[in-house]
């Protein structure tokens, strides 16, 4: 944990998924999905204490009322392999109560899955990689100068180790392969409000 400086964080698992969910995986729509069980999953985790504030330009995690943003992100970005064998969701961080001002704008929060090559087994399924990754963060709680080095371990010790928590739990909460439903707007169309 640095005293100064951008922190990171991955935590990965391997998951078996049967071949016909893999095939659906690489689509954005179950990328998409995938992101909102990591949302579910950490709302879940705190007792809806801590929400997430979907915007057509930003997800943000908040405490209790949008008036509390803990972490705001920009838009998620959605990409997928040309060759159908990974792709990812990333979450560019904005701003937020848990973000320094230096890192305002700068890190992301990223989930990426991966088949690997050669792991299926006699029953077709096979192994995807399922990494989650903060790259580039600047924590807040660590704060600065004389405060720099007591910041860093009180960061280690509660915001970054919920985030362990929290990514752990949901790699393994994704054997169950329950995906929860998108979010539809009041008014949007009876095809919109079907799919």
């Amino acid at each position: 944990m640095p005293v100064t400086g951008s922190v990171q964080s991955v935590q990965e698992a391997e998951v078996t998924l049967p071949r016909r969910r893999l095939e659906q995986l690489w689509r954005p729509e179950m990328l998409e999905a995938l992101a909102r069980a990591y949302w579910a999953y950490t709302t879940k985790l705190f007792l809806y204490m801590v929400r997430v504030v979907y915007a057509p330009d930003s997800t943000t995690v908040v405490l209790f009322t949008k008036r509390i943003p803990l972490l705001r992100f920009h838009a998620p970005q959605y990409e997928t392999e040309e060759d159908g064998t990974g792709g990812n969701v990333t979450w560019p961080i904005d701003r937020g109560l848990l973000v320094a001002r230096e890192g305002r704008g700068r890190g992301h929060l990223r989930i990426r899955v991966k088949a690997l090559a050669g792991r299926a087994d006699d029953a077709g399924a096979t192994v995807v990689l399922v990494r989650v990754a903060v790259r580039n963060f600047y924590p807040w709680l660590r704060g600065s100068g004389s405060f720099a080095r007591f910041g860093a371990w009180l960061y280690s010790r509660t915001q970054r180790a919920l985030h362990v928590v929290v990514c752990n739990g949901f790699l393994r909460s994704l054997s169950r392969l329950e995906f929860p439903e998108p979010p539809v707007a009041p008014d949007a169309t009876p095809l919109e409000r079907s799919r």
